[in-house]
């Protein structure tokens, strides 16, 4: 019928006007379009590496190709990876096997009953070895690199479509954490680094 537009599939899994986008599972929710693998220097803060892809392929899927770039990044900068922290999500045999230092939590469903393993419970304590629980208390500081990503550099807005359009989108977003890094050392306050807001008053 002309004039009127219709789904082209029964795929409920699809975004509608953006083919690229996947309906993903977000704790009790849904959420549809694409997402931002990044890997963060938890000291300087500073991204090193970043994959892109629909919001329903799996953490695990994209931790080799994470790891890879992360290394080659360090590498032309002279450094070498020395752990990972990471989320359950990215709880993966191959992944732990694949660096030195892994910092990965069990999910509950993985080797529920060995003692020894670092896991967190619903109020954010956790328990296991006191060398990985000093190491996991770096995660915030990821954490705190998205949120800024996300409420101060616009990165939660975007209107793109398309894989390719949101990872450009996000590509300017983390190169302007990045300008923001260099002007924050330049003038000698690295204090000032990550959000922009001292910048901007």
């Amino acid at each position: 019928m002309e004039g009127v537009r219709t789904r082209p599939s029964l795929d409920n899994k699809k975004g509608l006007s953006d083919d690229d986008a996947r309906v993903r599972r977000a704790g009790r929710t849904f959420g549809l379009g694409c997402k931002l693998h990044l890997s963060i220097d938890s000291q300087s803060m500073l991204p090193l590496a970043d994959v892109f892809a629909p919001a329903n392929r799996n953490e695990k899927k994209q931790s080799p190709n994470m790891l890879e770039k992360t290394k080659n990044t360090l590498k032309r900068c002279g450094a070498k990876l020395r752990s990972v922290i990471a989320d359950s999500q990215y709880s993966d045999s191959k992944l732990r096997s694949a660096v030195n230092a892994a910092v990965i939590l069990y999910p509950a469903n993985q080797k529920r009953d060995v003692m020894g393993l670092l896991r967190v419970d619903k109020k954010f304590r956790t328990y296991g070895p006191e060398d990985q629980k000093r190491e996991y208390h770096k995660r915030p500081h990821i954490k705190a690199v998205y949120s800024f990503l996300k409420t101060q550099y616009s990165l939660a807005i975007n209107k793109v479509r398309g894989v390719k359009n949101v990872a450009s989108y996000a590509l300017y977003s983390l190169l302007c954490l990045v300008l923001n890094r260099e002007a924050a050392e330049n003038i000698r306050r690295p204090d000032k680094a990550v959000p922009p807001t001292y910048f901007n008053t």
